[in-house]
């Protein structure tokens, strides 16, 4: 999240000109989950229905031969005198004939979303566009752009597109632009024969607060525009991904405070809507637990006295027997004494018997 208290305003010559306040929506808890969730229903949301007509696969006359044919007793077409007679229809397995569960208009197509999910999702769409880790990651290429967000005054005067693109320029928000023309490709599969053949990637997103000047951004390749008071998730996180590089003109960021309020201020068109609060102020759990206040809060560490013991054998292992059964060691040394009595016995009775 963004933490500077103002943002540096730009003229459409990429010159400074004043400074704002930065709105506190920029402050609020990047949710990542929660955008990817009400992204997928937001995207079901704009489907048309779509089914096979009712008779498909039904168009011949069929009937089944029954058994004692020796053929399966799928329907067969009637008739005589062509290669049709005889053939098996109606089957998801037959040629022409329907399909398997077929689709339905009366499919379930849309998602109900929570107005509150829906409405934290947006702003955590907007804090991540402020950072410009994430606006990279995302795939734009911003390398020269100054700072984010980018806010332009004047920007909705601008009627011309050559005008547009030069102040795009100015910004060096053009280097996006490049790329998105460049990244344009053919569309893999039947797409190409319905009117979608190629695949482009997104741009700068150019948000205004009325009507004025967007339609000389509206045939630049890779640029999108909205209205500061109907942002779209789908426009701010495509594809369900945080980071969209953002474009500002002034009276739309102006008017970002009175529409999602602040943490302690209500919003002046959501009613009764406060902007979530983070569950954590630090995010870097890391720094926190290896913070001198939080080692000297807890107990000296404690090594682990629990050992692991590998499994041997205490019949081929002297060590494992021994602690097992410490009695074998007296009895095999009263057994190695034993035998070593005999052997000296032995040995005496031996020598005595060579004296004689």
């Amino acid at each position: 999240m963004a933490a500077r208290p103002e943002v540096q305003v730009y003229s459409t010559e990429g010159k400074a000109a004043s400074k704002l306040a930065l709105p506190e929506v920029f402050l609020a808890p990047i949710r990542t989950d929660v955008v990817r969730t009400v992204h997928r229903d937001m995207a079901k949301n704009r489907r048309q229905a779509q089914g096979v007509a009712r008779r498909a696969g039904h168009s011949a006359t069929a009937e089944s031969w029954g058994t004692g044919r020796a053929v399966a007793r799928i329907p067969r077409a009637g008739g005589g005198g062509t290669h049709r007679s005889g053939q098996g229809a109606y089957g998801n397995m037959c040629r022409g004939g329907h399909m398997f569960s077929p689709l339905k208009v009366f499919r379930k197509w849309h998602r109900r979303i929570n107005r509150d999910q829906r409405r934290y999702a947006t702003v955590s769409a907007l804090a991540a566009s402020a950072v410009p880790a994430l606006v990279m990651a995302r795939g734009h290429k911003v390398d020269e752009v100054a700072e984010f967000p980018v806010v332009i005054e004047g920007l909705e005067k601008t009627q011309k597109t050559k005008d547009a693109v030069k102040v795009l320029g100015a910004i060096s928000a053009d280097d996006d632009c490049d790329r998105v023309v460049a990244a344009e490709k053919f569309r893999q599969g039947k797409g190409k024969m319905r009117n979608r053949r190629y695949t482009n990637r997104r741009g700068p997103l150019v948000v205004f607060a009325d009507a004025d000047g967007v339609k000389a951004f509206r045939n630049i390749a890779g640029v999108d525009t909205c209205n500061v008071n109907a942002l779209n998730l789908l426009q701010l996180a495509p594809g369900g991904h945080v980071g969209r590089f953002i474009v500002w003109t002034k009276a739309a960021f102006e008017k970002l405070p009175s529409i999602f309020g602040g943490f302690d201020t209500k919003s002046e068109t959501k009613k009764n809507y406060n902007l979530p609060r983070p569950t954590v102020t630090l995010s870097d759990v890391h720094r926190v637990l290896n913070s001198e206040e939080v080692k000297k809060a807890c107990r000296a560490r404690v090594k682990n006295v629990q050992k692991s013991r590998k499994h041997t054998n205490p019949f081929t292992n002297k060590t494992t027997m021994d602690r097992l059964n410490p009695q074998a060691k007296v009895v095999k040394g009263n057994l190695k004494n034993m035998k070593k009595t005999k052997a000296n016995t032995i040995k005496k009775v031996v020598k005595k018997a060579g004296k004689k």
